[in-house]
């Protein structure tokens, strides 16, 4: 069993004008706290070639999972917060997110492309509960028939089916649901406040039954911790009806090292020094490689044996692979009457 999670340490962030430390042990137990964002825009676009998608939204910044491996966490250093407990304490939540969605499919430049939710921290943690904020974009996609994606770990998921069914109908809509972990312990250990993965798979099954496009998403694989549930994870998903899977090495970017290593030797010292030397076979040597064609594979004889075991599995499965596998949604995308018309 893994050890009693403990509060992480939060990196200091490069960006700040002042960095507090603590004596051990007298690190405050950090409260949740709630900050608006008063951007004005909530498309962004992405053009890595290691990501399966263009245009993203992004309800949220931070993220209550708190799962330790996050490569999002630095994006909270440009807010002037850690990437440690900041990031899983101090959410950021876009209150206009379907009002400035709305704004950005009324610009005519906008054609119609995919939107995945979402391309950083999870769309369905617990604030969606109250802020309804992903909810109120999916509405605004269904409106104007705009293709979307989902990758989440939630159930709340489930709330909005009657949504997903009518974009289902008149665009696309497909769910991938991350399940990293078989073993609930080790999942437990990593990703301490997420729904269990037998819970993720009866989301799975429950989407599915509503007649719903849903994968799973086996990632991030863990070298030396969790590449041993690849098997049993996709055969559950296939079982509940998922009909396609993706996969992703671990990245620990920037700060993200130190908090991957802090919670592992915390919360699972026995395997620790074996998982990070897992991790270093994938990188050459090192804890990550930024590298584009890298970042999300690694390299090396462990990363391909990896590499392979998912993939040969899934065939056998007949799950098709891919982050959001299948083919480009054609374009459905129409302004509702009243609106601009799309040319």
């Amino acid at each position: 069993m893994p050890a009693p999670l403990r509060p992480l340490a939060n990196p200091p962030n490069p960006w700040a004008t002042t960095a507090v430390e603590y004596l051990d042990g007298d690190a405050p137990l950090a409260e949740l706290e709630v900050y608006e964002d008063h951007t004005r825009g909530i498309l962004a676009h992405n053009d890595s070639p290691d990501v399966g998608f263009s245009w993203s939204v992004n309800p949220y910044r931070g993220c209550f999972h708190a799962c330790a491996y996050c490569y999002a966490r630095p994006t909270h250093e440009y807010l002037s917060f850690g990437a440690g407990t900041d990031f899983e304490r101090k959410i950021v939540v876009k209150k206009r997110a379907r009002e400035l969605l709305t704004e950005a499919f009324d610009d005519p430049k906008w054609r119609g492309d995919l939107v995945a939710f979402s391309g950083v921290t999870d769309c369905y943690q617990p604030l969606e509960a109250t802020y309804r904020l992903t909810r109120g974009c999916l509405e605004v996609c269904a409106e104007y028939r705009n293709p979307v994606a989902i990758i989440t770990k939630a159930p709340l998921v489930e709330r909005d089916v009657d949504v997903l069914q009518e974009l289902a109908r008149v665009a696309r809509a497909s769910v991938m649901v991350s399940v990293p972990f078989w073993n609930e312990a080790n999942a437990r250990a990593i990703e301490p406040f997420v729904t269990t993965p037998a819970r993720r798979i009866r989301t799975i099954e429950r989407l599915s039954a509503a007649g719903l496009e849903v994968g799973v998403m086996v990632g991030p694989i863990i070298p030396g911790l969790n590449d041993e549930d690849v098997g049993e994870v996709l055969r559950a998903a296939r079982g509940a009806g998922a009909t396609y899977a993706g996969s992703v090495l671990l990245r620990l970017p920037g700060p993200v090292k130190q908090v991957f290593e802090e919670r592992l030797r915390a919360s699972l010292p026995l395997r620790a020094d074996r998982v990070l030397r897992r991790v270093r076979e994938t990188r050459g040597g090192k804890m990550y490689d930024a590298k584009f064609g890298v970042r999300g594979k690694g390299e090396g004889p462990y990363a391909e044996a990896i590499a392979t075991l998912f993939e040969q599995t899934a065939q056998k499965l007949g799950l098709r692979t891919g982050r959001f596998a299948g083919e480009d949604p054609p374009i459905t995308f129409r302004r509702p009457r009243g609106q601009l018309g799309l040319f």
